[in-house]
């Protein structure tokens, strides 16, 4: 048996000796996973998008706190085409609700049945038609996590009656959205799964070697549901953190399951014996595929200088799921492929098959000639297009999540803008001035006058006091990410505080929203250099150059950049609108553009490393820098290709789903692994290895002396073959 010197090799031979122990432990750890991991829904967390130390966290906290919870938490919509409200039918119907509420679960409400409520008050809560009425609840959980526990309990007995019935509101939004997500989660998994098998089988030319990476894709599941599960024992995990983490987990298990599986046929087809396949294969593919995991863990990493719980959650489970991932493929996969063997081309297709020649030419290595021959021209043409596409950037304007990311049809959607545009009062949105400290009652209502004075204000008043807090409600009229309602957020912030007050703190959702924005503009510095240091690093560490890491995130920005751009102007304009089948909002989550950008960074490291470590493996053989790129590219053109097109497949299923978010990162991600995949990967690398020469393996005397003990290189070097094939000999399909 030949030996691997290198720590990978060690690993594959490792993983092949014990085969059938880790084969065995990966069964049993299966078998725990879907009884146990799969109860991960049931312990997370369905909110998380505020930053807890914002102003607008810190109002509502304190009111909260001093005053007790006061605000409506779920909007009732009860309505009948055929009778009014005054309808004794009609009335009876609502009476029975409001007799039966559930008073454990619910602190206020108003109906507008009640005889202490005044004309103006009934008014209010009756639709201009009289065909309508709705209920607003105040819950009495102590927490907003509480509430949302008690949203089921309470949302059953509201939706018991004759009536037509639709639950809108902060907390029926937000439960929607968190159930939406996880039902369209798994029905894009249940898709993908046969589409993906088929694909494989496709690529590979055969049943068996297709199935293999996609076992790898169903124990990525299995394992990333396990790991944020137990990451939900130690830091709140949102809902929509299983809901990415799955999905990408799975993508990208699957890419790297068929790098390993394609490098193993490799060696065999070379004449290597499958315990000689195994450990070349972990050493050069595995090593790749660990700094690939690497480079994505640190994209991931990046999400937790934000201090929104929801992307740091996305951020943890990003980190375990991928660290699963290499688990899978480093130890499970080579464990598999051991067992399976030369019967990884059994069960082939009669597809047609391609010739190998000693010289590797092929339609890959063409391509990169070609764009070599030229490559001024090839870098300022794809150079040209990502500017083009990256100018979409410029018209970003951001926005918050509500109802209006629900699919038309939703039931809190449908009763959230009811409210908002049947009823006289309903379109009033809500700003919550926290005024703490003792202000006299007239510094108090020349405070208030002054509120009442700006611009977009509808009305101002002291809502309710207690202690040395005081509540003062500024309502306005507007969407409340609408520039206005901006300016309005920043003018009540401006106002001084009532004389004899400490401070004042301002809530609300329009203000919630701008602190949002600004808690993410603000640690978006930390977070790239964060990212670029590290990943500059790390790449150093894996290419032993100073010239190639900073090329590759340069090109990661331009790519990213164009990709954003798309985004921006797909969604946020309403391009994508009629064949994506939802309605343009006219601004953009922040937080979905920050995920995109994490993540998708991510995946263009992924893809540079998959291709330049084969190009250094040919340098380092060859000392020929052309010849190198377009071997390179020959040999990994294909797998890359292979790899962009599975991933996408899940992600573009992920943009399948009624809700705009999910739809904006499974379709801005799918546009960037294309970018990325195609004009990046197959032009501008090729273009700009050709125009720097043998400058891309630059590397000075200190840095070279500095790689040599702690670089990270292909260990046991290039063992010879048991045979070599000849210039016509046949290779499998497809790799």
């Amino acid at each position: 048996m030949p030996t691997h010197t290198g720590l990978f090799g060690r690993l594959g031979l490792g993983a092949h000796r014990f085969r059938w122990a880790v084969l065995t432990a990966t069964a049993l750890f299966a078998v725990f996973a879907a009884v146990w991991g799969s109860g991960v829904f049931s312990d997370v967390s369905e909110s998380g998008f505020e930053d807890p130390g914002a102003e607008s966290s810190r109002a509502t906290d304190l009111l909260e706190s001093e005053l007790g919870h006061d605000d409506v938490d779920i909007v009732a919509v009860y309505r009948s085409d055929e009778i009014k409200v005054d309808n004794p039918t009609f009335a009876a119907a609502v009476q029975r609700i409001a007799d039966g509420m559930p008073r454990d679960a619910v602190a206020d409400f108003d109906v507008y049945l009640d005889e202490d409520l005044s004309e103006t008050e009934r008014g209010m809560l009756v639709s201009e038609d009289m065909h309508a009425t709705y209920i607003p609840l105040t819950l009495t959980g102590e927490g907003h996590t509480d509430r949302l526990h008690q949203y089921e309990a309470v949302a059953e007995h509201l939706e018991s009656g004759p009536l037509e019935t639709h639950l809108g509101g902060p907390i029926a939004v937000e439960h929607e959205l968190s159930a939406t997500a996880e039902s369209d989660i798994v029905r894009a998994e249940l898709i993908t799964m046969p589409l993906l098998l088929f694909l494989l089988v496709l690529i590979f030319g055969g049943l068996i070697a297709g199935v293999v990476p996609l076992a790898v894709g169903g124990l990525a599941i299995l394992g990333s549901l396990t790991v944020l599960r137990a990451l939900t024992y130690a830091t709140d995990v949102s809902v929509f953190a299983v809901n990415v983490a799955t999905i990408l987990g799975l993508g990208l298990a699957i890419d790297y399951g068929l790098f390993m599986v394609s490098r193993f046929r490799e060696e065999l087809e070379r004449g290597r014996g499958v315990a000689a396949a195994v450990g070349r294969t972990v050493d050069t593919a595995g090593r790749t595929v660990a700094f690939s995991g690497i480079t994505v863990g640190i994209a991931f990493a990046g999400l937790l200088f934000f201090p929104q719980p929801i992307l740091k959650s996305i951020g943890f489970g990003g980190i375990a799921v991928v660290l699963f991932d290499l688990l899978a493929a480093l130890v499970f996969l080579p464990a598999l492929l051991s067992v399976v063997g030369r019967r990884i081309d059994r069960l082939r297709l009669p597809l047609p098959r391609r010739t190998a020649t000693a010289a590797g030419e092929g339609g890959w290595s063409r391509l990169a000639r070609t764009v070599m021959r030229g490559p001024a021209v090839s870098l300022v043409a794809v150079l040209g297009v990502l500017l083009v596409f990256s100018s979409g950037l410029a018209s970003t304007r951001l926005g918050t999540t509500d109802q209006r990311y629900l699919p038309e049809d939703a039931g809190s959607r449908i009763a959230t803008e009811a409210v908002a545009e049947d009823f006289p009062a309903g379109g009033l949105g809500r700003m919550h001035v926290a005024v703490s400290g003792d202000p006299s009652e007239d510094s108090l209502d020349a405070y208030v006058e002054r509120l009442e004075e700006l611009p977009g204000v509808v009305r101002a008043g002291v809502e309710r006091g207690g202690g040395d807090v005081t509540h003062v409600l500024v309502a306005y009229r507007g969407a409340s990410d609408s520039a206005e309602v901006e300016d309005l957020v920043a003018a009540v912030r401006a106002e001084p505080a009532p004389e004899g007050a400490r401070e004042t703190l301002v809530g609300g959702v329009a203000a919630m929203q701008q602190d949002n924005v600004d808690a993410i503009v603000a640690a978006a510095p930390v977070t790239v250099a964060f990212i670029a240091g590290a990943t500059l690093v790390l790449l150093f560490l894996a290419f032993g150059s100073v010239v190639l890491p900073v090329k590759a995130v340069l090109m990661g920005t331009l790519s990213l950049g164009a990709s954003l751009g798309v985004v921006v102007w797909g969604f946020q304009e309403g391009t994508f609108a009629g064949p994506l089948g939802f309605e343009a909002v006219g601004t953009i989550d922040p937080t979905y553009l920050v995920l995109i950008t994490i993540v998708a960074f991510g995946l263009a490291m992924d893809y540079e490393l998959f291709l330049l470590s084969r190009v250094r493996e040919e340098f380092l053989r060859t000392g020929d820098n052309t010849r190198s790129v377009a071997a390179g590219l020959q040999h990994t053109g294909r797998i890359i290709t292979s790899a962009a097109v599975l991933l996408m497949v899940v992600l573009l299923a992920m943009g399948t789903s009624g809700l705009l978010f999910l739809k904006i990162i499974g379709i801005g991600l799918a546009i960037a692994v294309f970018v990325d995949a195609t004009l990046v990967r197959a032009i501008m690398v090729p273009a700009t290895m050709r125009l720097l020469g043998g400058a891309n393996w630059w590397l000075p005397r200190p840095l070279r002396w500095l790689h040599d003990r702690v670089g990270i290189s292909e260990g046991g070097g290039e063992e010879p073959p048991a045979r070599e094939p000849s210039g016509d000999e046949r290779v499998p399909a497809g790799v």
